[in-house]
């Protein structure tokens, strides 16, 4: 299949690897059909990711593995809201935040309050508001990777 994208112009795209999200995401309901663009050839490489929706060229957000920033990110989630994605082991959820990056690099955040949650089995997609109080909107990730490097170095 054969996509066309904001940042990427044209790119082939296996079936396979269409996304669907039966409720849309946040902001963006009437799109249910997406998929995870990578800025490099190896996925395992890239930082951040595109979730590209494929009904919309302009609409690609900027999402990130919320390990990658927040070592110990655990959302609290009733399991009623996860029956979009079927009945996924917990080895087949991809979490994913939504990131703003705006032209200041030191301003990056990251919304750990609405992941997009994926079932790598079945495809299907969810983006729902978690539990956890303390989980802010606008996470800096400027501020988080600095505190991972500084401790890292110790």
């Amino acid at each position: 299949m054969r996509v066309k994208t904001k940042f990427f112009g044209e790119v082939d795209l296996d079936d396979n690897k269409v996304l669907e999200f039966p409720n849309g995401i946040i902001g963006f309901e009437d799109f249910k059909k997406f998929a995870i663009i990578y800025d490099s050839e190896d996925e395992n490489d890239a930082k951040i990711s595109w979730l590209q929706s494929l009904e919309e060229p302009l609409l690609a957000l900027p999402v990130v593995d919320p390990l990658a920033i927040v070592p110990d990110y655990a959302p609290m989630i009733e399991d009623e809201l996860l029956k979009p994605l079927g009945n996924p082991a917990d080895k087949d959820l991809l979490f994913l935040l939504v990131m703003t990056v705006p032209s200041d690099m030191t301003k990056v955040t990251a919304n750990m309050k609405a992941p997009v949650i994926i079932n790598t089995k079945t495809c299907a997609g969810v983006q729902l508001i978690v539990d956890n109080a303390d989980y802010p909107v606008k996470y800096n990730v400027y501020d988080a990777v600095q505190k991972m490097k500084e401790k890292a170095g110790e």
